[in-house]
């Protein structure tokens, strides 16, 4: 009997879908996922992490299902619904190549490796990337999508949305795209989609605080905390004048404030915190936030571009932390296992190459803006999809240029899954040859100098405590 493309394609996803539930069983818990599921345990719920990952996960529980194999279960089958569709979609159309990019795609060791860390950035990307499979199934054969089908999509993007607090960035362009119709048009689209997202961001204390039931924590004043510290840094202890220069001369003498991480000035560096705390309390601490900001635009500027820099790890040295994914779960009394420790090597691996110019999620994102460069005017069905990907990845990546106070790889799994989706998507699709010459020889540069950087730079070390100092 003759197997179609498609199906041959579906049958390579499930199998690799099987073969990293095997490899990687029950998932690899850290510290968010205990802190996570110590919260369900206990059946006390606050916001420091977007409560949705947690109260799922207490549904599981509630069913006598214990532990994080259902989380990565679900992660899993999310992740590999979401490539096997796209891939079975363009090989239905006679792009083998193309799909199996795809397939390649979703076992590329940085990606991979962090995918199987049962976390709010794995349920993110699983949730998006089985809603980009649902809608490419009908969209790459210009079909509208049936109403359950639809209403599936909607789902999952809700449920990425409240997953992780920048995820907004990432779906209200996926929603206009995979929902939508027609091709994109800039300023109208732009336009609703800035409305849309400052919405949704207004709507979210009221669903974690009312229907979630979550209790408020300080994660809203981590980021004031750090971009007040960074303006100190570059402008003088003097400039932030709510805390006195002796406490930011001590936070510098300490090495508190690092373009990686904002964590030292919650923790060793906690006289920071608390100092604010007392001289900036509640709402308070936003009105000197937004003033410091306004009068040091130019130390602000330097600050968070410093950090762009560590989290798009442009140019930084070759060991540089929170890259390579964990082997083995936290130890805890919990109950959360780890996987065998045959996944070391590819763990290693994933690190290595993570770590290297080609995993720099700088370079994925010189891809992505090619894409919407090149693709966004064209009406066929892939580059519409390609555009609404490339978008959602470019759009996700620069918001970190202003709401990010941490530099983990982790969070740009779904920009860089995004960004590969898209380039297959557009993959001989006879984009034109000057701009795609000018997109490889902007990639070439970034690359090339992300490269020059790595082996010029001294190493900081690879762990968080090399991050934190």
């Amino acid at each position: 009997m003759r197997v179609s493309p498609a199906i041959r394609a579906a049958l390579a996803a499930l199998l690799l879908c099987l073969v990293m539930l095997a490899l990687f069983w029950p998932g690899v818990a850290m510290f968010d996922s205990l802190n996570q599921y110590q919260q369900l345990l206990s059946e006390r719920y606050d916001d420091w992490h977007p409560p949705a990952m947690a109260r799922l996960w207490s549904l599981f529980h509630g069913l006598g299902w214990a532990g994080q194999a259902p989380m990565f279960l679900l992660q899993m089958l999310l992740y590999w619904t979401g490539l096997g569709l796209v891939a079975a979609a363009l090989a239905r159309q006679g792009a083998r190549i193309a799909a199996g990019a795809v397939l390649l795609l979703g076992i590329w060791p940085p990606i991979a490796g962090w995918q199987v860390a049962v976390l709010k950035d794995g349920q993110m990307a699983g949730a998006l990337l089985a809603a980009v499979g649902i809608a490419c199934w009908w969209q790459l054969r210009d079909r509208p999508m049936p109403r359950w089908a639809t209403a599936l999509v909607i789902l999952l993007l809700l449920y990425a949305t409240l997953v992780r607090i920048n995820a907004v960035f990432a779906t209200v362009p996926l929603a206009f795209g995979l929902l939508g119709t027609g091709a994109w048009r800039p300023v109208r689209h732009g336009a609703l989609m800035l409305v849309a997202m400052i919405a949704v961001l207004a709507a979210m204390p009221l669903v974690n605080h009312g229907l979630l039931r979550a209790q408020p924590s300080d994660v809203g004043r981590s980021l004031p905390i750090y971009d007040l510290a960074g303006i100190a840094h570059h402008a003088g202890a003097g400039a932030v004048p709510v805390l006195s220069a002796a406490t930011w001369d001590k936070a510098e003498a300490q090495g508190c404030i690092r373009p990686l991480l904002w964590d030292p000035l919650g923790d060793r560096c906690d006289f920071v915190a608390d100092g604010l705390a007392r001289a900036a309390p509640g709402g308070k601490l936003t009105g000197v936030w937004v003033g410091t900001i306004a009068r040091h635009p130019l130390a602000y500027a330097a600050h968070r571009l410093a950090h762009w820099n560590a989290t798009m790890r442009w140019l930084v040295p070759w060991r540089y932390p929170l890259a390579e994914p964990q082997a083995g779960s936290e130890p805890n009394t919990l109950g959360l296992g780890s996987p065998s420790p045959r996944i070391e090597p590819f763990q290693r691996l994933a690190g290595g190459l993570a770590e290297s110019p080609l995993g720099a999620p700088i370079l994925w994102l010189v891809g992505a803006l090619a894409v919407v460069a090149l693709a966004r005017r064209r009406d066929d069905a892939r580059s519409r999809l390609a555009t609404t990907l490339a978008l959602s990845a470019v759009l996700t990546e620069l918001a970190f240029l202003v709401i990010s106070v941490a530099a983990d790889y982790r969070y740009h799994l779904w920009a860089m899954l995004a960004t590969g989706l898209a380039i297959a998507l557009v993959a001989g699709a006879g984009l034109p040859r000057r701009g795609l010459g000018i997109a490889l020889a902007v990639m070439l540069l970034v690359g090339g100098s992300g490269l020059a950087a790595r082996l010029m730079l001294p190493p900081v070390g690879e762990t968080y405590t090399d991050a934190a100092g």
